[in-house]
């Protein structure tokens, strides 16, 4: 079986979805590994690097998706920017792991199933114990919750650390995370190591032993909603009136604080709005916020996607595909996350999906041409 890693073709995309260590995780395992020439340069790895793994290199991306019979992707195919589209070099057959995020993108699902295309989805990985070696989430989650504070204190006109000094004592920097999940409590352990001294608010009653034992204070107990997460431990979409209570309780936090990041995600759906405008206005001048859910939404309202704006004195950030600022380690880390979901599906170097097993049935998303992921084939049934 041959296995092919195309160049990602998504602008401004950096990660490659296997890197030299995992090419041989899956040699052993029987099969062939195909790189696109280039595939890894902006992770700076190299074509040689991949050659002396044993992976073979082609110059040809449409010769690789001919004859991979399976092919690992960061993005989901194809891009509606601009980029090359990869959805027109898929054929009957062929699957395809990546984060495909199907429950947004209906028309690629679609296309995956009319094509024949088995594919899988990263970003449906259950959360459950033995796939927490697959679970790309929390992987680039991580990756983006530290990177969102170096944006902070690298934007904010204050020392993050208390300083004592000839002149004067410097008090720390305060922070504020809304949205204790992977990214926030990334987030807390990275600013307390910097020396601000942090507050969090989530309304899920669960985070509050891990915000409080990264040296952070719990805040807006009032505000919590048992009914705020799935089973699968994410955020689910709150009601009116549960929004309402938040959302008091986030605008007496930010008058207080230097910083905000915003991390709070809903799957599936636009970033939930935590920061309207009126409460930006009641906010230090100087301070920052780094909003984390740019690319679906933003949590703050004043978030322009992909650009750092000021408005009132505030100075918000809208990074896009933060993990791929990083691609050395996030491709490090997704590269483990791929190759333990394909060595899951693998018996004796072929594929072998066994649906009864929660992992495969959750991420697979078409196959045999049809839509079999639960809540995408709603969707798409909706449309």
């Amino acid at each position: 079986m041959r296995v092919g890693v195309p160049r990602e073709v998504l602008p401004g995309e950096r990660r490659v979805a296997l890197v030299p260590a995992t090419v041989g995780l899956l040699l052993k395992a029987g099969v062939e590994v195909v790189v696109e020439k280039d595939a890894g340069a902006s992770a700076f790895i190299s074509d040689d690097a991949y050659r002396e793994a044993g992976a073979s290199v082609v110059d040809d991306a449409a010769g690789l998706w001919g004859e991979a019979d399976v092919v690992l992707k960061v993005q989901k195919p194809g891009d509606a920017s601009g980029a090359q589209d990869e959805t027109a070099l898929l054929r009957a057959g062929t699957t395809v792991i990546g984060l495909l995020q199907p429950l947004t993108s209906p028309d690629l699902v679609k296309t995956l199933a009319e094509r024949g295309v088995t594919s899988f989805s990263m970003d449906a990985i259950p959360r459950i114990a033995r796939a927490q070696k697959m679970d790309a989430l929390t992987s680039m989650a991580t990756i983006a919750g530290y990177k969102a504070v170096l944006i902070a204190s690298g934007s904010l006109g204050k020392l993050f650390p208390m300083m004592m000094t000839a002149a004067q004592t410097i008090p720390p920097a305060r922070g504020l995370i809304l949205g204790a999940g992977v990214a926030g409590l990334q987030a807390i352990a990275t600013a307390r190591r910097l020396g601000a001294t942090m507050q969090a608010f989530d309304v899920r009653p669960a985070v509050k032993e891990q915000v409080e034992s990264l040296g952070a204070a719990f805040v807006g107990a009032e505000a919590q909603d048992e009914a705020a997460e799935d089973a699968r431990g994410y955020a689910k979409e709150l009601s009116q009136q549960a929004r309402e209570r938040g959302q008091a309780v986030v605008h007496d936090l930010v008058r207080d604080v230097d910083f905000v990041i915003t991390t709070a995600l809903v799957p599936g759906r636009p970033a939930p709005l935590l920061i309207p405008e009126e409460m930006v206005r009641d906010m230090r001048p100087g301070s920052v916020i780094v909003d984390i859910a740019a690319e679906t939404g933003g949590n703050c309202a004043l978030t322009v996607p992909g650009e750092t704006v000021e408005r009132h004195g505030v100075t918000i950030h809208g990074p896009l595909n933060l993990p791929s600022s990083m691609p050395i380690h996030a491709s490090q880390m997704y590269a483990r996350n791929i190759s333990g979901l394909l060595l899951h599906l693998l018996q004796d170097g072929q594929l072998h999906l066994d649906f009864e097993d929660v992992i495969t049935r959750d991420c697979c998303i078409t196959h045999e041409g049809e839509i079999v992921h639960g809540p995408t084939k709603a969707l798409v049934a909706g449309d």
